[in-house]
């Protein structure tokens, strides 16, 4: 059996599986969970994929791969996603998922069958604006009119979310807080004036919702990194929670089935980490608490290799060489099998290897080679992160759509294959 045969059946008749990642820039990591997302929408039939990206660049795509956008092919589709790490969604794996996903959506008959690609994150401030009011200015101008009124507010601060934190989380009287939830309110309660499935509608409440979260977190930011993770992760499991009930509405008392794509430490369970332990929770404790038995939970991991990724915020991408996973590592741990590979399920023959405590690598967007250990590790106790967790002991770097000097000219070991 093949590992995704393994997990098919571990995954048996869970509504909701999540997938990780241990970096935001590794091209197996991608290409592992959009092949294991294949079979799920084709053998188990789920029904849309959810990713940790904003809700309006990642509806784009969903149009697309629904027939409903204007975009004429996918990497068009992927253009909404022009914000810091644009490597992140605009790369080559998730280019060849998106056509592969308007291909298969092509291939149903029916439009209600089709599989759908949503966002979770919540970063989108003034892009959610701006559908707000495009989608009130076809469906109602009154409303429109009053939306603009309430979300001018935020003019001030020059269409700058990191102006507004500032701002907001100095002087509680430069809060837009109000503004956002009376926005909110009133989309919610046009919702329920219809009383039926307004695919348009919903996307519109849900930018609504997204402003008001993401206003509260850019006012927290000021405040420390416990009270924004669990905010944005919070705004994450609603949206996640959302969708499946708006999902639910149309498929006549059958539950929607959905995958998750995520950084590992959004997905794995936070009460099994040193983040829980400091007060902080994810989308993955959240998913088992509200969904109880109906969560499978993935993650990966890998010892060395490359990496797409950032030295800074907001500084160009870099194609760097991923360190040797240090000296009591779960990374080191699973190389030390000299295995190429391999998948651990709970209870298979190999659980001694991810027992905890001990230190588990976690790359985002940036990574600091020379402050590893404090940038990118933390003690987990994987077996109880995970329900499975596949082992890739030397992976490559994604690449992105557009490939910059930099990481063309990256830290590449000599001898590392980059065949495709």
């Amino acid at each position: 059996m093949t590992d995704d045969d393994v997990l098919l059946a571990r995954i048996g008749d869970a509504r909701f599986v999540l997938l990780g990642e241990a970096s935001h820039g590794t091209h197996e990591f991608y290409s592992e969970r959009a092949h294991l997302t294949q079979r799920l929408i084709r053998e188990k039939g789920f029904d849309a994929v959810a990713v940790e990206a904003d809700w309006p660049d990642a509806y784009r795509v969903h149009r697309y791969v629904s027939g409903m956008g204007v975009d004429q092919d996918a990497e068009e589709a992927l253009r909404g996603f022009a914000r810091f790490p644009t490597w992140m969604w605009r790369n080559a794996d998730v280019l060849d998922f998106v056509g592969w996903l308007r291909d298969e959506n092509e291939r149903r008959e029916a439009h209600a069958n089709r599989v759908g690609f949503y966002g979770l994150d919540l970063y989108s401030l003034y892009a959610s604006i701006a559908e707000v009011l495009r989608y009130l200015e076809k469906a109602d101008p009154n409303a429109a009119a009053r939306a603009r009124a309430r979300y001018a507010c935020f003019d001030h601060y020059g269409g700058d979310p990191q102006v507004y934190a500032y701002a907001a989380g100095r002087d509680v009287s430069a809060s837009c807080e109000r503004e956002a939830v009376l926005q909110l309110l009133e989309l919610q309660a046009r919702a329920l004036e219809l009383a039926q499935s307004d695919t348009e509608l919903f996307y519109a409440e849900q930018n609504a919702r997204l402003v008001k979260n993401a206003e509260e977190y850019y006012r927290h930011m000021m405040r420390g990194r416990v009270s924004t993770w669990n905010l944005r992760d919070r705004h994450m499991m609603d949206t996640l929670r959302e969708l499946d009930r708006y999902l639910g509405k149309s498929m006549q008392g059958k539950k929607p089935r959905i995958v998750v794509w995520a950084h590992n430490s959004h997905l794995g369970d936070a009460r099994a980490t040193e983040m829980g332990r400091r007060g902080e929770w994810n989308v993955g404790q959240l998913a088992r608490e509200a969904y109880p038995g109906e969560t499978f939970h993935v993650g990966f991991s890998t010892y060395e290799g490359t990496v797409t990724a950032a030295s800074d915020w907001d500084a160009p991408a870099e194609r760097k060489r991923v360190r040797p996973g240090l000296r009591g590592s779960y990374e080191e741990v699973f190389h030390l099998t000299g295995l190429p590979r391999f998948l651990l399920v709970r209870g298979g023959e190999r659980d001694a290897l991810w027992q905890g405590p001990r230190l588990q690598r976690a790359i985002g967007v940036v990574y600091r080679p020379d402050a590893e250990r404090w940038s990118h590790y933390f003690q987990t106790d994987l077996a109880s992160q995970f329900d499975a967790v596949l082992h890739i002991d030397r992976t490559r770097a994604v690449e992105p759509l557009e490939r910059t000097a930099m990481w063309h000219g990256g830290e590449a070991p000599e001898t590392y294959p980059f065949a495709v």
